[in-house]
């Protein structure tokens, strides 16, 4: 059973260990120790990025080839003990106890989540994975039509098993949080395993690997994602595609991130991801009008059917023989999402206070999955129709160039010839925005996320130190691009995703832990509840007596 605490006890344990001058509130073990490995990291980049890569990739391989099995059975247990939460009694637990208030309103609290989880990833990939798919045939949801085979391969790795993965690291986050009274960090999850040391060197390694995996994870997104943007721009205002351009995009973004994270979560961050649901809606339903419309719809109803008909078998897949393919899209897929989960799992654990665990489950779980597929099949469908029509010329893009492949289908979009200038424009400004928007909002949540681990888990810090973390990680992204371009870029997300077999691991077992922890709260809001209604009764009791 794991203890409530109070303030005053965690000042005690581990808050009073906190460097507080010069305007800093932060734990020193955590944020020397991250400084120090990035450090390192940048100077054996620079030193020698083409070993770097290789050594990177060679564990990689080595883990995916070889622990490929942890990755799928345990994102599978993931869902199971996702639905196992939501359905069972626990579901009625609520985060933060009977009497706590929801923060923000359920929009707000959706943009949120998809913004925050992998908004961007989308942008980046809704055009070059389906197409990629429908060219070279999966072994996994096998139909007659590929266009369906790929789609639904597509579904399966940005639907539900992502996004199992981080409702359950979520949960026990926010549960033990707002509970438990423990700090909003990732250490507070190991408290029923380890006891008090998580309050002390064991509770910094763990956090200074969560904020390495996240600073890295989030320098490799904006430095990758940046490179979008910069085609994005050459396509509407022709700005050349170089290094020096993506430095100063990279410094661009961060500064308005900067400005978000000061403004906090409830105005900047907030903000930004209602912005950015709307301009992906806008976006959406253009290219869905403008687009083979009902060719789209035809694959998006299709395709579902067929990941919903193939979802178990397809799930428990494991290659045997010729393991190239779901270790270079499935397995890696699994690995990138366990490893990025600390961040967004701590950011949604942070904006998720008040909601009972039934409908945080299902919210997390089902309305981003739904958005998703329904979000690709706009664009995946429309590229994989616009392919076909031009004799492959599309997926000829994907191969050789990926970032500009969003804005190469808008140009063969069939737009009446009147509005036709216009309106591309239009789409290109808009998709530009938007993928604009995502970064600075990755960038923002991330620095906020990063900020609360270092501060040992404290929900309100200096201004100054979420801006050091914001700029950090355009530095770090910066840096690499100019080391190295995107070949550094890609050996610092191969050695992100080698921290995914490890925290696999931990989930698997956090999520043991917190189904016990969860049984005694369940019992001791039930008798708050129950205590609550008599009350309730006995008041309307003595009113009629008056």
């Amino acid at each position: 059973m794991t203890k409530d605490f109070n303030s005053k006890e965690l000042e005690e344990k581990l808050f009073k260990r906190n460097f507080t001058k010069l305007g800093l509130d932060l734990n020193p073990v955590v944020s020397l120790s991250v400084g120090v490995f990035i450090l390192i990291f940048s100077v054996y980049a620079l030193i020698n990025i083409n070993h770097a890569k290789v050594v990177f990739e060679s564990v990689r391989d080595f883990i995916i080839t070889n622990f490929d099995w942890v990755f799928i059975l345990a994102s599978n247990f993931f869902i199971i003990a996702c639905l196992y939460f939501a359905f069972s009694n626990l579901g009625h637990v609520k985060i933060g106890g009977v009497h706590s208030k929801t923060e923000f309103s359920n929009f707000a609290w959706y943009s949120m989540l998809i913004s925050a989880g992998m908004g961007i990833g989308l942008m980046f990939w809704s055009v070059g994975e389906p197409l990629w798919h429908s060219e070279s045939i999966p072994p996994i949801f096998q139909h007659t039509n590929t266009t369906y085979s790929a789609m639904a391969t597509t579904f399966f790795h940005w639907g539900f098993h992502p996004w199992g993965i981080y409702a359950l690291i979520s949960l026990a986050l926010a549960f033990f949080a707002y509970n438990k009274n423990l700090p909003l960090s990732l250490r507070s999850v190991f408290y029923p395993l380890l006891g008090d040391k998580v309050f002390g060197l064991l509770g910094d390694i763990i956090d200074s690997l969560a904020v390495i995996a996240t600073l890295f994870g989030l320098a490799t997104s904006l430095g990758l994602g940046v490179q979008q943007i910069n085609s994005g721009l050459n396509y509407l205002i022709g700005i050349p595609i170089n290094v020096t351009m993506q430095v100063i995009l990279i410094a661009i973004i961060t500064f308005i991130a900067t400005i978000s994270v000061i403004s906090g979560i409830d105005k900047g961050v907030r903000f930004l991801s209602e912005l950015n649901i709307k301009l992906a809606t806008v976006f959406m339903v253009s290219v869905l009008i403008l687009g083979p419309t009902g060719y789209i719809l035809r694959v998006f109803s299709n395709s579902l059917g067929l990941y919903l008909n193939d979802f178990l078998s397809s799930s428990f897949f494991i290659s045997i023989s010729d393991k190239s393919w779901q270790g270079s899209w499935s397995v890696f897929y699994l690995a990138w999402w366990i490893s990025w989960s600390p961040f967004v799992g701590l950011f949604i654990a942070r904006i998720s206070k008040g909601r009972t665990i039934r409908e945080f489950v299902l919210a997390v779980l089902v309305i981003p999955s739904l958005l998703s597929f329904i979000w690709l099949s706009v664009f995946g469908g429309t590229a994989i129709f616009i392919n076909g029509e031009s004799d492959g010329a599309l997926f000829d893009v994907v191969r050789d160039n990926l970032p500009v492949a969003l804005f190469e289908m808008i140009t063969y979009l069939n737009i009446p010839t009147l509005l036709s200038g216009i309106f591309r424009v239009l789409l290109f400004v808009v998709a530009t925005l938007l993928i604009i928007s995502y970064f600075v909002t990755s960038s923002d949540s991330g620095s906020l996320v990063v900020d609360k681990i270092t501060s040992g888990g404290k929900l309100k810090t200096p201004s100054a130190q979420r801006v050091f973390w914001a700029v950090l990680e355009g530095l770090v992204a910066s840096v690499l691009l100019i080391i190295g371009g995107e070949k550094a870029l890609q050996a610092l997300q191969t050695a992100v995703i080698s921290t995914g077999l490890p925290f696999a691991l931990v989930l698997v077992v956090m999520s043991i832990s917190l189904i016990k922890n969860l049984q005694i709260s369940q019992k001791r809001q039930k008798r708050i509840r129950d205590i609550n209604q008599f009350k309730k009764i006995l008041e309307v009791i003595n009113e009629e007596k008056k």
